[in-house]
């Protein structure tokens, strides 16, 4: 039997009010901003660079196309959920109404993978903006304590110091902390539209040429040297050609995460009905429009080559504009923008934690609220957890692991649309996914695409934490499980 947690008992819950909920402080506005917040971050100041570098060349510009188009399919159809079901969790909710607690446990232990990497991913680069900001100043920090063991440091101690004081502000309130990141929104938009702004008429069209570099395994095809076979398994897959491009945008997907973020604040906004679809779809159409052009920038700006290993491309690309006095000011903005999605991530990790908590999946300490109504023991045990992957492990690694676990998590949201309609046809729906059956399909079909794009590493490192999630629903969960003990 499928152990599944009713529409009309998750609405309820979704009413109840009180000193052991969630307060209702977030506006329409509020979620767009939460939205812009999550999304515009290391996605697109450190890892269009990279990406640029090691996939794509100046036809990144297309894998943020593609990305956003992935991205498109599976934001309306989590703005159908979120309207409909307007409660914390996000995917995890979603997954308990259409699919069962199982598959719920595994969409909720993977969007743990999502948030709390994403805020550590995010935290590595924050910290090399922290030295390039102190530079301009004659101070840095040293290099043992900017990276991990794994790429020549000991620790990366601002990245672990930023995490900690973000989740102590999370700890203080919901309200408190959304007003911070409306300050941080403003600054980060404004200083991508300077920088597009300021950059367009720096472009040299010859860094765009070829706008698609030469995949070399492509070449020896063409020279009949190895079959297909050969080069979708070898090293040249994914380095530049169509392949590159899929990469890249399989990698930048990492940059769109911010917009389901939206959806685990379902709980905390004052009209969910209203503010969800907009929050979600209108914070992915302004970052999208702002990606592209930023990207089609920077890359002409800068060769791409150049990018290759540099964490703070967006510095080095400025450089070229002859702005110098505007430096200091970008690196400030740009860091207040990576400080909001931070936030935002270890918001969305800590609700989703919560509701799995309040199902009886995890044990009662992650769903206990302060005086001001927040889960502060969640924070507070992410707060090392997080800091810990911050602290040692490298950005690139971090940012593929962060991209599979998403994309697997707006697969499930989109097949559970076709669910939900095909079960519950009579449910009221705000808002309607259009195109159904049509467009969640096409969406599962994308995103399953960008996936297997990714390294065979991401695949691997998404398997071992997933096996680590079903042995603790299989010893704990499932015991444990409230709507399992009531439809017993």
């Amino acid at each position: 039997m499928l152990y599944k947690k009713s529409i009309p008992q998750i609405i309820q819950e979704a009413k109840e009010s009180g000193e052991h909920t969630l307060k209702r402080t977030l506006s329409s506005t509020g979620l767009v901003s939460l939205g812009v917040g999550a999304i515009i971050g290391a996605g697109l100041f450190s890892l269009t660079g990279i990406a640029a570098a090691e996939n794509a060349g100046p036809a990144v510009i297309l894998s943020f196309i593609i990305a956003a188009v992935a991205c498109s399919f599976a934001g309306l159809c989590y703005a159908e959920f979120a309207s409909m079901i307007p409660v914390a969790g996000s995917a995890y909710t979603y997954s308990y109404a259409t699919m069962g607690e199982f598959m719920a446990w595994i969409i909720g232990w993977d969007l743990v993978l999502e948030y709390a990497l994403a805020s550590a991913t995010v935290a590595v680069s924050w910290s090399h903006y922290v030295n390039e900001l102190l530079m301009t100043f004659g101070l840095t920090i040293p290099h043992e304590f900017l990276k991990g063991p794994w790429e020549g440091g000991y620790v990366n101690i601002p990245a672990i110091l930023i995490v900690c004081l973000l989740s102590l502000l999370l700890m203080r309130g919901t309200k408190e902390s959304s007003t911070v990141n409306n300050i941080l929104v403003i600054l980060k938009v404004a200083v991508v539209l300077i920088f597009i702004t300021l950059g367009w008429s720096f472009i040299d069209s010859s860094n765009h040429k070829p706008f698609i570099p030469t995949n070399e395994g492509e070449e020896m095809l063409k020279n009949g040297e190895m079959g297909l076979w050969a080069f979708l398994r070898s090293d040249y897959f994914g380095e530049f050609g169509i392949s590159g491009i899929l990469r890249a945008a399989g990698v930048l997907f990492f940059a769109f995460v911010g917009f389901d973020a939206v959806s685990t604040a379902a709980q905390e906004a004052k009209d969910p009905k209203r503010g969800m679809p907009i929050g979600i779809i209108g914070s992915l159409v302004v970052c999208t429009i702002l990606y592209v052009l930023f990207s089609y920038v920077m890359t002409g700006l800068e060769n791409y080559k150049s990018f290759e290993g540099d964490a703070k491309p967006v510095a080095t690309a400025f450089a070229n504009t002859g702005y110098t006095f505007l430096n200091t000011a970008l690196i400030i903005t740009i860091i207040a923008g990576y400080t909001s999605v931070i936030l935002v991530m270890l918001l969305g990790q800590s609700r989703v934690f919560y509701s799995m908590s309040k199902d009886g999946l995890l044990p009662k300490m992650f769903s206990d609220l302060s005086k001001n109504q927040t889960p502060w023991k969640t924070n507070a045990i992410f707060m090392v957890f997080v800091s810990l992957f911050a602290g040692f492990v490298p950005v690139s690694d971090l940012g593929h692991m962060v991209s599979i676990g998403t994309l697997f998590a707006f697969t499930l949201v989109c097949i559970g649309v076709l669910v939900l309609r095909k079960t519950n046809p009579e449910l009221e729906r705000p808002f309607k996914t259009p195109l159904v059956p049509f467009l969640p399909i096409l969406g599962v079909i994308v995103c399953l695409l960008l996936m297997a794009s990714l390294p065979i590493e991401s695949w691997e490192r998404l398997g071992i934490w997933l096996l680590i999630g079903i042995a603790i629903y299989w010893f704990y969960s499932r015991k444990h499980s409230k709507v399992r003990k009531s439809q017993r």
